[in-house]
């Protein structure tokens, strides 16, 4: 199935390009989706496909030229088949859900065998489902419609993003940073090693990169099972958060890039983003320059080297400096009540 979405992928983009190139005609979804019935009727093999899942394959092609207008840059390009690994259904039409909890797929025979996560909520209503294959694994995603929100708890507060610590809050907490990748890194060394040793083409070669691909989707998924659980944690224990709006991307590209992966500061902020909106919290960004040079108590602004852990000031305040960057944090998303609103000048990062 996966291969005959991607001819017709391939297809509908050689369509587009021939038909600028000679022509000067820039097709649409909607020009290409009029030919489906008659390439159905000339292609049998695309014909026992769900013609509802054919169209998310020109509604694919259709993204990809919107967003390469978009951003000006990336023109899409024809894929191999094994390289092309999901394909989207409608809940009813296309892929139905059985009694007895398997799926069943136009064009597969019998029902598909399927071990669920969990099960769906009362009264969810169902969209559309995406099957992807992952390393050899299926799996089904499916876009549900429902009551999802959970409560959330009390009060406000800010966190400081760090390296030492995942975070610390506001009123004192602080979470040991994850070690995901580090702990992995040894196993890793020696699959990538074992890589470089194959013979490309080879099968040997195949299977050395699909025990190296396993090792790394292992760290992804405990990355954000991880930031599952903290960004729940944190809803549920109170009202309003500040983050600070780090650019991980950019911090990415120092030499501390491992632990500032394994840290995945965004997953998590993102996580707490979307938990929050659906329990009724508040989530706010502020601009982390000087939060860690900045006193909570009098606002004086005095710069500290990384290698000080700990903020004193002349006003009496003597607290952990990552403690005192997030009560920063706080006092600027949440404004008088605490102690600072917001600073006026420039100052050091």
């Amino acid at each position: 199935m996966l291969a005959d979405f991607c001819g017709l992928y391939n297809a509908c983009l050689q369509q587009r390009i021939e038909a600028y190139r000679r022509r000067g005609v820039a097709l649409r979804y909607a020009q290409q989706a009029a030919e489906l019935c008659a390439v159905r009727a000339e292609e049998p093999a695309l014909a026992r496909w769900s013609f509802t899942a054919l169209q998310q394959v020109l509604r694919r092609v259709e993204t990809t030229y919107t967003a390469f207008f978009r951003r000006k840059r990336g023109f899409p390009r024809f894929r191999a088949a094994s390289r092309y690994h999901a394909a989207a259904f409608r809940i009813g039409d296309g892929l139905r859900l059985l009694k007895t909890g398997r799926l069943a797929v136009v064009g597969v025979t019998g029902g598909i065998k399927v071990v669920w996560h969990r099960t769906f909520p009362p009264g969810a209503k169902l969209g559309t489902a995406v099957l992807t294959r992952q390393l050899g694994k299926w799996y089904a995603v499916f876009s549900v419609e429902a009551e999802f929100g959970g409560a959330h708890g009390v009060g406000d507060v800010g966190l400081d993003l760090g390296l030492n610590a995942l975070f610390a809050t506001s009123d004192g907490h602080s979470e040991p940073a994850p070690q995901f990748e580090r702990r992995a890194h040894k196993a890793q060394r020696r699959r990538q090693r074992a890589l470089s040793r194959c013979k490309r083409g080879s099968r040997r070669r195949d299977e050395a990169r699909a025990r190296l691909a396993a090792g790394a989707a292992r760290i992804s998924r405990q990355r954000r099972n991880h930031a599952h659980k903290l960004s729940r944690e944190l809803v549920s224990r109170y009202a309003r958060l500040a983050f600070e709006d780090l650019s991980a991307a950019a911090l990415a590209r120092s030499r501390l890039a491992r632990s500032i992966h394994d840290a995945a500061w965004r997953t998590l902020v993102n996580m707490t983003t979307y938990k929050a909106e659906s329990a009724g919290a508040v989530v706010q960004l502020v601009d982390p320059r000087g939060t860690s040079q900045t006193c909570p108590s009098c606002g004086a602004v005095a710069a500290k080297p990384l290698a000080l852990r700990r903020h004193t000031c002349a006003c009496g305040s003597d607290l952990d400096r990552d403690v005192a960057a997030a009560q920063v944090v706080r006092d600027r998303a949440f404004g008088p009540g605490y102690g600072l609103w917001s600073l006026s000048v420039r100052v050091a990062a």
